[in-house]
């Protein structure tokens, strides 16, 4: 079973959010690189694209599938991890630290707690298993 950081908040798509200040880190789970495998493609959005919560931000390509990004919150994008581009890869060798996709402001800052904790996480996966 893989690991899963405690100071994230997860998504049912298995994406996960770390709140940094007033900004939010995104990015996708260990759950999810699992079952991707190689990653060869990630397509980010532009830097000032606004979301809601929960719309498609881009794709991420893998020897095994084609699947799409969704946020995990509504916000804006003010950054995002361009090392990706070049190297894709860096997803499957730290999906929560090197891996991470995008760096969103807020629309409401208090929507990353209604997010699932770590253990409520786990159990979804595990949900998934059967």
């Amino acid at each position: 079973m893989a690991n899963y950081p405690k100071d994230l908040r997860y998504t049912k798509d298995h994406e996960w959010a770390r709140k940094e200040g007033d900004l939010v880190r995104v990015g996708i789970t260990g759950h999810a690189v699992e079952q991707l495998g190689d990653i060869t493609l990630v397509d980010l959005p532009a830097k000032g694209t606004k979301f809601g919560t929960h719309e498609r931000f881009g794709d991420i390509e893998s020897v095994k599938a084609v699947s799409e990004l969704f946020t995990p919150i509504a916000g804006e994008v003010v950054e995002t991890n361009k090392a990706l581009d070049a190297k894709p890869e860096l997803v499957n060798e730290g999906a929560y630290d090197k891996g991470w996709m995008m760096v969103l402001k807020p629309s409401n800052p208090s929507e990353v707690d209604s997010l699932m904790d770590v253990d409520a996480y786990e159990k979804y996966v595990a949900s998934l298993d059967h």
